[in-house]
């Protein structure tokens, strides 16, 4: 409440005895929030409470700190028609940089929208980094969601006005919105409001699952595989595919995953958060433990950019950064700088994060941005305050690293699928449809491989710097020779399939000229061939005169 500390109050085993609870010491407050803490064994499960209190002046100036915003933006909570609605608004305000388009539908029907904000909307740039956001995972955690619609409003806004950040942000990345990723829950939640929705209400999907672990789960698909190998190195560490199970009609996925799922592969994402509520700290993968332990640090081979981009959200957070904020609940995670690896603070198996990093060259993190779910409307412009700065900082993330496009040599046409590895890093990525590629790293000197099935390998040394923009790095690759095709099948090695057609269409290029040349050979012989059978028909008739 406002500051204090959680206050603990006894209930009752008999529902009709009201049990009367005082506050230690006289408190003012603008809203209270009561949640279930423990339940009396055989006990009913069920939760009445009045507050009884007065309305008076704030003595203390409690509130005179807090600052409103000043953006002009429309803050109140929005349903789904009213989302729509605001959403249109933008296009029509800032038509030159913005497009709405779905990416498929809820199991109830409604559309799940997304906004995309570019100089080019509709288009991938070659070079140009592909960034989202996504919120209502859980349809009751509303917070993101409103966040999500201002930040379109704001981007909007401050480049009509010219703001050199935000109209360089515009220019050089393009940026996804998806503001609600499970509608159904939402307006179960929405219309019992921020006063009466419960900590579950709208967090399912309408089939009642949770979206957050519905996604594959690659993680003991890629540990078993290390296991059974005995070589790490051996074993694919990226684009690891779909189990084909997951992918039947009758797996229970929900079709707000599956939408998402082809979103991801669709578009060549590089960086992303999925905004969450109900605690105030930013957790980065894995959020899947290794052996099933409830609780246990489960790092990836990106630890180190992972917790890089924890920190640039958490530390530019106005909530999280304040010293004196109280704990949500029961975990103080200020002792952790308020960032925490998902599978130390509790396992989640079949989570977007894992999913993102393991099947997809994307990074991504959850935000736990507030302490409440389902903020009062009244707090939405203080919420957009402390998540502003945080907002568009973790965006301007995608430009750290290297990015590049890896060619042909001969065609000088960008590769697709070409593999990018940094020397002693387990994780690789791969190149999009035009041949270009982005890969997160922190700053240092870098030893990285180029390489696509047909390909020699290249390598080049590519330095990071401490500046918030990637460096260059651009891959010229050799088609593989003839006689190294040939060296591989002796040693009894495999060749891509790629190749086997190539090879197949080189044959066949020779068999034709070889028939081209037989014929050739045969035509100049026929007039040679004629004046033979005529000189023995002479010789013939000469003899039979004789």
């Amino acid at each position: 409440m406002n500051g204090t500390k959680e206050v603990i109050f006894k209930g009752n085993q008999n529902p009709e005895t009201p049990v009367l609870g005082l506050l230690p010491v006289p408190t003012v407050a603008r809203f209270i929030r009561i949640n279930p803490q423990t339940w009396y064994t055989n006990g009913t499960i069920c939760l009445r409470a009045e507050i009884l209190g007065c309305r008076v002046d704030d003595p203390n100036d409690a509130y005179a700190s807090e600052q409103g915003s000043k953006d002009g933006l429309d803050f109140r909570h929005h349903n789904y028609t009213e989302m729509r609605k605001l959403m249109k608004s933008v296009t029509e305000e800032c038509p030159d940089i913005t497009r709405i388009y779905t990416i498929g539908k809820s199991y109830m029907g409604l559309k799940l929208y997304v906004m995309e904000i570019s100089d080019n909307p509709g288009k991938h740039e070659l070079g140009e980094p592909e960034f989202r956001y996504v919120a209502g995972m859980h349809g009751n955690e509303a917070l993101g969601r409103e966040l999500v619609l201002n930040l379109m409003q704001y981007l909007c806004k401050e480049y009509k006005k010219g703001n050199q950040r935000i109209v360089r942000l515009v220019t050089e990345t393009r940026i996804h919105l998806l503001p609600s990723m499970n509608p159904d829950g939402y307006e179960e939640a929405y219309v019992k409001g921020s006063e009466l929705a419960g900590w579950a209400d709208g967090r399912y999907s309408f089939e009642g699952i949770d979206l957050n672990h519905n996604f594959p789960d690659l993680n003991n698909i890629m540990w078993n595989a290390q296991e059974k190998a005995g070589d790490v190195s051996k074993v694919p560490n990226h684009y690891i595919p779909i189990p084909e199970y997951y992918t039947k009609e009758d797996a229970t996925v929900a079709p707000e995953t599956r939408a998402v799922i082809n979103w991801m592969q669709d578009i060549p994402f590089v960086l992303s958060a999925n905004l969450h509520g109900g605690e105030l700290v930013v957790t980065y993968p894995y959020d899947c433990t290794r052996d099933w332990a409830p609780q246990e640090d489960t790092p990836t081979a990106d630890n180190a950019f992972f917790r890089w981009l924890a920190t640039v959200y958490a530390s530019t957070n106005l909530v999280m950064a304040n010293p004196d904020r109280r704990i949500c609940h029961y975990e103080d995670f200020q002792s952790h700088n308020n960032i925490i690896n998902g599978g130390a603070w509790h396992t989640v198996p079949g989570s977007m994060n894992d999913f993102s990093y393991l099947h997809t060259n994307c990074f991504e993190v959850t935000v736990e941005l507030s302490c409440d779910k389902f903020p009062h409307a009244s707090e939405l412009p203080i919420e957009w305050e402390n998540n502003k700065e945080s907002l568009l900082v973790y965006m301007e993330q995608v430009h750290r690293g290297i990015k590049g496009v890896v060619r042909d040599k001969l065609t000088k046409k960008g590769i697709p699928d070409a593999i990018i590895k940094v020397e002693d890093h387990d994780h690789d990525i791969r190149s999009a449809a035009d041949g270009d590629y982005w890969r997160l790293m922190n700053p240092g000197e870098y030893k990285v491989v180029a390489w696509a099935v047909g390909y020699l390998p290249s390598m080049r040394r590519c330095h990071v710097g401490m500046e918030p923009y990637p460096t260059i790095c651009d891959f010229t690759l050799t088609k593989t020779p003839i006689h190294l095709i040939k060296q591989i099948q002796a040693k009894g090695g495999k060749i891509p399939q790629d190749l086997q057609l190539r090879i197949r269409a080189m044959r066949l290029r020779k068999l034709r000229a070889s028939t081209k040349a037989i014929n050739r050979r045969r035509e100049s012989q026929r007039p040679q061939q004629g004046q033979l059978r005529h000189k023995r028909r002479a010789r013939s008739s000469a003899a039979r005169r004789i």
